[in-house]
């Protein structure tokens, strides 16, 4: 299988489980200590880390560190702006669109030896 799909798949649900590990405890847990919170994020955050790890490791196989990093971050946004308006039932804004144009623009400078 093609070790750069492999890694987003990867990816994807290392961030959906970051996700839910940073910003989850602000709608559920926000009448407890922050420690209990802290220590239900570092529960989840083992599972981010058992995807985010091979991911980085098959992803470096083809890419550079740099190719990883822009790919993470735009993977972030992808699961962060559903997670947000979704989840945490926080509006759409348009400054999402901006940070996604920001990106798309990382992802030309940084793939773009691919492209020809």
């Amino acid at each position: 299988m093609n070790p750069v799909l492999v890694s987003v798949g990867l990816l994807i649900g290392s961030n959906v489980f970051m996700t839910f590990a940073w910003y989850a405890h602000l709608k559920h847990l926000d009448d407890r200590p922050w420690l209990v919170a802290a220590l239900l994020s570092w529960g989840i955050a083992l599972f981010e880390y058992l995807l985010q790890v091979p991911a980085n490791r098959i992803g470096y196989s083809v890419l550079n560190i740099g190719q990883l990093k822009i790919l993470q971050e735009v993977i972030t946004l992808s699961v962060f702006v559903p997670f947000s308006v979704l989840y945490m039932k926080e509006p759409l804004k348009l400054d999402y669109l901006w940070a996604g144009l920001c990106l798309v623009g990382a992802v030309y400078f940084m793939f773009r030896d691919r492209f020809g």
